[in-house]
C-alpha cells in the first residue's frame, strides 16, 4: 500500500505525537488535548494503541496534596509500523512532537522524514514545527543530523521544519503492574505543568497554550534543567541509595538530613555555574529559589517516585555530556569549582537499586561489572570519557571511589 497521493490540506489543531509513554501522554498530549487539539499518538504498544482508539481518551491522575483527575479527550493512535498511515498523518498535521527517548529517536526519524517528504508533495511549502520533548541536550542538532540523512539532498529543512527544543521539567513516576492492570491508559504525574520551549525555532505561529513558556535562549534553560533538576534528582537517588539502600522512594531518602543537605549543596554549586554562564538569564536569587522549589517537588510523597526510576540508566546519566559531566565541563570552562558535583557523580558507581520486581536496569549491570573490573577503562568505554583529555576528572573520580573495595582503580 502506498500513501495517498491526493492533495490533502493541513488540518488545523491536529497534533501528531511520536511516543505515547509517560511524558507523551501526561504532558504533551495533555497540553494539546485539553486545549482543543485532536491528538494522534504514534506508538508500538498494542495495548496503548488499541486502547486509545477504542476509548478516544485517557486519564491522568495529578498527584499532589489531593489527587486530581484530568480526562484528555479527542485522542487516536497509529501503530508506528504502519508507515504509510503515519506519513499521511504527518503530511496533514498542524504541529508535531516527539517523546520517545534518545535511544529510540534513530528508529522513528526515518518515518518522520518519510512523512515530511509526503507533506511537501501534498502541501508544498507548508512548514511543520516539531516539538522535541526529550530529556537531552543539543536535541535540535541531534534530530536535524538524523533527519538530514533521511531527506533528499535538496529538501529545504531549515525553511520547512522547526526543530523546537524544550526543557522538560515534569516528573512522571513509574506505575506498578497492579495499577496498570486496572487501567493501562491511566498515568500519574506531578502538578507542575509548564513547557519551556524555543521561541526562535517556530516556523508557524506558536500555539496559544497557556502552559507554554517560550524562551529566546533555550540553551540556558536546557542547561538549567540538566544541571539543577536532573543533577539534583540523580544526586538524591545515588547518595540516597548509598546511605539508605533499604529505602524505596525518593522522598524517603530525602528525609535523611545528610542526603537532603548534600543534594542541596550539589544543586547550589551548580546554580553558581549557571549564574556565571548565563548572567542575562538567571539571577542568584532566582536560582536559589528554584533549588528550594525543586527539593519540595522531589519530596512529594503522593507522587511515590522511586529511587530506582530516578537513578537507573547509569550509562546515560553519567555520560560525558549529561547532568554531571556537563556541569563539570561548564565549571572547567568558567574556572569554577565542581568538587561537590564530582563527589555526587561518584556515588553513581555504587548504585544498585532494583525495580518493583527486584530486577536491575539491564545495561546498569553490564556497566557496574565493567567498573568493578577496571574503573578507568569502564569510564572510557561506557560513558565516553577520554583517557587523556579527561585524565584529571578520571583521577578525581577514582579518588572519590577509593573506599569502595570492589572497584579496581588502576
Amino acid at each position: 500500500m502506498s500513501p495517498t497521493k491526493n492533495r490533502y490540506p493541513v488540518e488545523s489543531h491536529k497534533v501528531i505525537i511520536f511516543g505515547a509513554g509517560r511524558i507523551g501522554r501526561s504532558f504533551i498530549g495533555q497540553l494539546f488535548g485539553c486545549n482543543g487539539y485532536n491528538v494522534i499518538f504514534i506508538d508500538i504498544d498494542p495495548v496503548i494503541v488499541e486502547g486509545l482508539n477504542k476509548r478516544g481518551s485517557y486519564r491522568i491522575i495529578i498527584k499532589g496534596e489531593k489527587d486530581e483527575e484530568i480526562i484528555v479527550p479527542n485522542v487516536q493512535a497509529i501503530y508506528a509500523s504502519d508507515t504509510d498511515k503515519v506519513a499521511n498523518a504527518i503530511a496533514t498535521a498542524d504541529i508535531m512532537a516527539v517523546s520517545v527517548g534518545k535511544n529510540a529517536l534513530d528508529k522513528v526519524i526515518p518515518v518522520m522524514a518519510y512523512g515530511l517528504i509526503l507533506r511537501q508533495e501534498l502541501n508544498p511549502g507548508s512548514p511543520l514545527d516539531i516539538i522535541i520533548a526529550e530529556n537531552m541536550r543539543s536535541a535540535k542538532d541531534f534530530v536535524k543530523s538524523r533527519l538530514t540523512r533521511n531527506l533528499p539532498a535538496d529538501y529545504p529543512i531549515d525553511k520547512l521544519v522547526g526543530l523546537v527544543e524544550t526543557s522538560i521539567g515534569k516528573m512522571v513516576p513509574f506505575m506498578t503492574s497492579e495499577e496498570l492492570k486496572k487501567d493501562p491508559l491511566m498515568i500519574y504525574a506531578e502538578p507542575y505543568n509548564t513547557l519551556i520551549l524555543d521561541r526562535k525555532e517556530f516556523k508557524s505561529p506558536i500555539p496559544q497554550i497557556k502552559q507554554f513558556a517560550p524562551k529566546d535562549n533555550i540553551k540556558a534553560w536546557v542547561d538549567n534543567k540538566a544541571f539543577l533538576h536532573n543533577l539534583g534528582h540523580a544526586t538524591a537517588a545515588y547518595f540516597g541509595f548509598f546511605k539508605r539502600p533499604e529505602k524505596k522512594y525518593l522522598y524517603e531518602v530525602l528525609d535523611d538530613t545528610e542526603v537532603f543537605d548534600f543534594t542541596k549543596d550539589v544543586m547550589l554549586q551548580s546554580a553558581d555555574l549557571l549564574q556565571i554562564a548565563y548572567p542575562d538569564e538567571f539571577t542568584s536569587d532566582e536560582l536559589t529559589q528554584q533549588v528550594d522549589d525543586l527539593l519540595i517537588r522531589f519530596r512529594n510523597k503522593a507522587l511515590r517516585d522511586t529511587v530506582y526510576r530516578v537513578g537507573q540508566d547509569l550509562i546515560r546519566k553519567l555520560g560525558f555530556d549529561d547532568r554531571f559531566m556537563g556541569a563539570i565541563r561548564l565549571a572547567i570552562r568558567h574556572g569554577m569549582p565542581y568538587n561537590i558535583i564530582l563527589k555526587a557523580m561518584s556515588y553513581g558507581f555504587f548504585f544498585k537499586a532494583k525495580d518493583e520486581n527486584g530486577t536491575y536496569y539491564k545495561s546498569d549491570i553490564e556497566f557496574l561489572e565493567a567498573v568493578s573490573k577496571d574503573f578507568r577503562k569502564a569510564l572510557v568505554k561506557y560513558i565516553g570519557l577520554d583517557r587523556l583529555k579527561d585524565r584529571i576528572i578520571i583521577n578525581e573520580l577514582a579518588d572519590n571511589c577509593k573506599d569502595h573495595t570492589t572497584v579496581n582503580l588502576r
